[in-house]
């Protein structure tokens, strides 16, 4: 049996049926091919399938599509405007934190919502909100120079 959601998805309505198990994950890559979510561990443990739900980050492994019913889902397909890349996604660029870039779309949608919450964040502040996200090529220093930059409204 099918449950029928309509989901809000970087701008745009997306109506669907879906199996109850459906993750938000599964839904986001299999239904609407949008491959920038990554896959990893499955189990939340990696953070590499982070998306903003209502603007605050959650692993889409572990939520259901029927749980994001009727709410806002942000993924980083979603983030540039206008041809232009959102702040973050330049800075990332910029301070080359892009290597392998598996968990580059959980990063900076992490960051979108610190820096949403928080404009200047504490060298600690950043590390606690990116502390669920595994980098298995350990740029976490240029990650958080692109963070502290972007904060700063610095570019390099």
């Amino acid at each position: 049996m099918k449950i029928s959601i309509d989901i809000h998805v970087n701008g745009e309505q997306y109506p669907a049926e879906v199996e109850p198990r459906t993750t938000l994950l599964e839904f986001l890559r299999g239904t609407l091919h949008l491959t920038g979510t990554k896959e990893g561990c499955g189990l939340g443990d990696c953070g590499t399938c982070i998306v903003l739900l209502d603007g605050k980050p959650v692993n889409s492994c572990l939520v259901l599509a029927v749980d994001a019913n009727g709410r806002r889902v942000t993924t980083i397909e979603g983030l540039a405007e206008d041809g232009k890349l959102h702040p973050v996604q330049q800075s990332f660029i910029d301070n080359g934190a892009v290597q392998c870039g598996f968990c580059t779309p959980a990063m900076i949608l992490t960051t979108k919502a610190l820096l949403d919450k928080n404009p200047d964040p504490a060298e600690g502040e950043i590390k606690q909100a990116l502390g669920g996200i595994l980098c298995r090529c350990g740029s976490y220093q240029k990650i958080l120079n692109s963070v502290q930059a972007v904060g700063k409204g610095e570019r390099k």
